[in-house]
């Protein structure tokens, strides 16, 4: 027989670095779940995503056990790195801080695919790149679906 759901956690970490420490620690007590078991599991099976930033969902049962799903990194810690910058620019429109092409932004599309909702690789284009130029990102070549 399936458990009850008792509620969903949403949390943002690095990988393999979590700790009961805020924020992760008041987020998950509040709910009544092991922290510390939390922590090993999510510690365990991201070794391989070492000090990325990586959302997870977290499925809290009334009898105070979890499950938690592993999602990709966000577009735009992904974009920082391809760009090579620490931060977006506080003004999008006129200060251009960086630069990427349309296969930087292909790889960060595919990448993100599971995780989008969208259908299409052009479309996943499209959301990463409307992304990117709100972060001050200019975006080199031309589009590849355009040619």
């Amino acid at each position: 027989m399936a458990k009850e759901i008792s509620g969903y956690v949403k949390l943002q970490a690095k990988g393999g670095q979590a700790n009961p420490a805020p924020p992760i620690g008041p987020a998950l007590g509040s709910k009544g779940v092991n922290v510390m078991e939390c922590c090993k599991q999510f510690n365990a099976r991201t070794q391989d995503k070492l000090g990325k930033i990586v959302p997870v969902l977290l499925t809290v049962y009334t009898d105070k056990s979890f499950d938690f799903v592993i999602k990709t990194a966000p577009a735009p810690i992904q974009l920082m790195e391809a760009a090579k910058i620490q931060k977006g620019s506080k003004e999008s429109n006129r200060a251009k801080i960086g630069k990427v092409n349309w296969a930087q932004i292909e790889a960060i599309a595919l990448d993100k695919m599971p995780d989008m909702n969208c259908f299409t690789k052009e479309s996943a284009m499209k959301m990463v790149a409307g992304t990117a130029r709100s972060m001050g990102l200019t975006i080199d070549g031309t589009a590849p679906w355009e040619n």
